[in-house]
């Protein structure tokens, strides 16, 4: 690890590792405490509590057809059946009982009578002068959904930390659940830093830039489920960080951007510790965003990326993203990566993960990376160009042509 040395205090720091760093987030970030949400509102959501079947499901053998409940014994060619009685869906079954040579009407979901083991289609039958006739080989079983069959009473359908999807809302309305504990969506302020920042719709004069890091990330942690809190801008003084930082720290996490490298007016990570937010780490051996700092304050997580908005978005992935995953529940917090061929040579220098900006394709036999363009911090574009992210391990110097990375897809795959 290489030693840097804070512009301030003398204090001499250790850059940790890409892991090492990441291990001491998720560490210390705690799940947020559940809260009561309405069936409409759950998609997405992690929920809190175990779902067990209250009942059977489904809770009586019901049809799956519209047609007749038969005995399939009774369904022999040119043998027709008669016809006695209806159950509509919603419809009671009590007291109905189908008897030898008999077929009774019967609706899709509407409850099997008594001495039922199969039911025949509409579509595969005819009726003649009140008689049925049926037109189709017909089996014990045939369009029979059986009590249970689906869920068993008591048995584990949802598990606690399950991300809900439509499928699961489903399941939760038919055992007649209206709202369900899920664990609480983290409230994200998020700052920018810097004199030279005006916001968009600005007038924008020499020198100055607009700021575009929060609208970057707030749209980063909304499209995790997080709630955004733009703080705007905090000039490079003191009095202007301390105000806008404090009002952040109310909410369950704060990033800000810029100003913690090692400038004059790098003020940001001696503001943090002047507010008493304990420093876990500055410094990360990786490249793009070594200038990445994390503390906590009263157990909530402070992040401080650097202000480079390729840098910032990096980081953003690599750190922040797990840790508000894990607050808000989730159990898969590390976005998944592929392996894909390196299509040319690339050099980096040891001692430091780098994050290649890639283009990944499938030629429908293997995935296939090339690099998106100008690696440059500076270069948002080649960013945009980009649907992966490629991981170069810190001891490589070079990865050649062919050779197998990792890589973090942000964005659909292209097919050639």
């Amino acid at each position: 690890m290489q030693k840097i040395q804070s512009q301030t205090n003398g204090v001499i720091y250790m850059a940790h590792s890409f892991a090492a760093a990441r291990s001491i987030i998720l560490q210390s970030v705690s799940v947020l405490p559940s809260e009561p949400v309405a069936l409409p509102d759950l998609v997405g959501r992690v929920i809190a509590e175990k779902i067990r079947a209250p009942w059977d499901m489904p809770r009586w053998n019901n049809s799956a057809m519209d047609g007749f409940a038969v005995r399939a014994e009774d369904c022999v060619a040119n043998r027709p059946l008669t016809i006695e009685g209806y159950i509509p869906a919603g419809g009671n079954a009590v007291g109905l009982r189908v008897k030898p040579g008999v077929a009774v009407k019967i609706m899709t979901g509407a409850p099997a009578p008594t001495g039922c083991d199969a039911i025949v289609p509409v579509e595969e039958t005819a009726e003649k002068d009140g008689r049925l006739v049926i037109t189709a080989r017909v089996r014990p079983g045939d369009h029979l959904r059986i009590r249970g069959e689906d869920v068993r009473q008591d048995e584990l359908v949802i598990d606690a930390g399950t991300v809900l999807r439509p499928a699961e809302i489903n399941m939760l309305a038919a055992f007649g659940y209206r709202t369900v504990d899920v664990f609480r969506r983290a409230k994200v302020a998020i700052l920018s830093t810097g004199d030279e920042l005006v916001e968009p719709g600005e007038e924008i004069g020499p020198g100055q830039i607009y700021n575009s890091n929060d609208y970057s990330i707030a749209a980063a942690v909304r499209e995790l489920g997080g709630e955004p809190l733009l703080l705007g801008i905090a000039g490079d003084d003191h009095a202007s960080l301390a105000g806008k930082i404090n009002a952040g720290l109310e909410a369950d996490a704060l990033i800000t951007t810029a100003g913690v490298s090692m400038g004059d007016r790098d003020l940001v990570c001696d503001v943090l510790q002047s507010l008493g937010v304990e420093r876990r780490f500055w410094k990360v051996d990786i490249k793009p965003g070594r200038p990445t700092a994390f503390g906590l304050k009263n157990g909530k997580p402070v992040f401080s990326l650097p202000g480079n908005p390729v840098s910032s978005m990096i980081t953003f992935d690599q750190f922040v993203r797990p840790a508000l995953l894990k607050m808000m529940g989730h159990q898969r917090v590390i976005m998944p990566s592929v392996r894909a061929v390196m299509q040319e040579t690339v050099t980096k220098k040891p001692g430091r993960v780098q994050f290649l900006r890639v283009r990944v394709v499938d030629d429908g036999k293997m995935l296939r990376a090339s690099s998106s363009g100008d690696q440059n911090t500076g270069i948002l574009r080649t960013l945009l160009r980009a649907n992966g992210i490629a991981f170069l391990p810190a001891d490589l110097e070079q990865v050649t042509a062919g050779e197998e990375v990792d890589v973090q897809l942000i964005a659909p795959v292209d097919k050639l």
